[in-house]
């Protein structure tokens, strides 16, 4: 599936430019997720490259097709300088080895929980899934395969993660959008929830 890889990382520098660095994560029994950082004036970018090599099974079937299911790399968008994200890299891989490792199927609306801090100080340790098509376009596989979706990340506090497993995720989006929550600080809090 090197040609796949190929194909992502193509997109991802067309939308996003020439990355600045990369670095690589196996986990036993995983195929190699590398994460790539873009730094875009005073943000930077988070893209996964590995987690598309393979479709996402369904974890009920009883056997997993090698060729046919959603495809997806994930993108993480944080305001550059403000606190140490490239320790972020490890839980972006973690992330992006769920499919492969607990055998979920990673699409919007979904939560994703590393159990420790994103980065130093963060006050995150999870995120939201949100809707791919916005920086980085589906890229379209031949078929029989499916398209790869770029799945933004929007990390969550674990009050705001309790809330959206009450209230769900569009609410909890609609909440920040409200607040006039700023995703992309690495040091914010949790929005108000009452």
């Amino acid at each position: 599936m090197g040609e796949v890889l190929a194909l992502v990382e193509a997109r991802l520098r067309t939308a996003l430019g020439e990355p600045d660095a990369r670095a690589a994560v196996t986990f036993l029994g995983t195929d190699r997720i590398e994460v790539l950082r873009f730094v875009d004036g005073d943000v930077v970018r988070y893209a996964t490259l590995g987690m598309s090599a393979s479709p996402m099974a369904d974890p009920t079937a009883a056997l997993a097709d090698p060729v046919k299911g959603p495809r997806a790399e994930l993108v993480l968008t944080v305001r550059a300088g403000l606190a140490d994200t490239d320790k972020v890299l490890r839980p972006l891989a973690v992330l992006a080895s769920t499919p492969q490792v607990e055998g979920v199927v990673v699409a919007p609306g979904a939560s994703l929980d590393v159990g420790e801090p994103l980065w130093p100080g963060a006050s995150f340790s999870s995120v939201l899934v949100a809707e791919s098509g916005g920086l980085v376009e589906d890229l379209d596989l031949d078929e029989p395969l499916d398209p790869v979706r770029f799945l933004p990340l929007l990390p969550m506090t674990p009050n705001e993660a309790a809330w959206k497993r009450v209230h769900g995720a569009k609410a909890l989006e609609e909440r920040w959008l409200a607040r006039g929550t700023d995703l992309r600080d690495p040091l914010r809090g949790s929005v108000s929830l009452d």
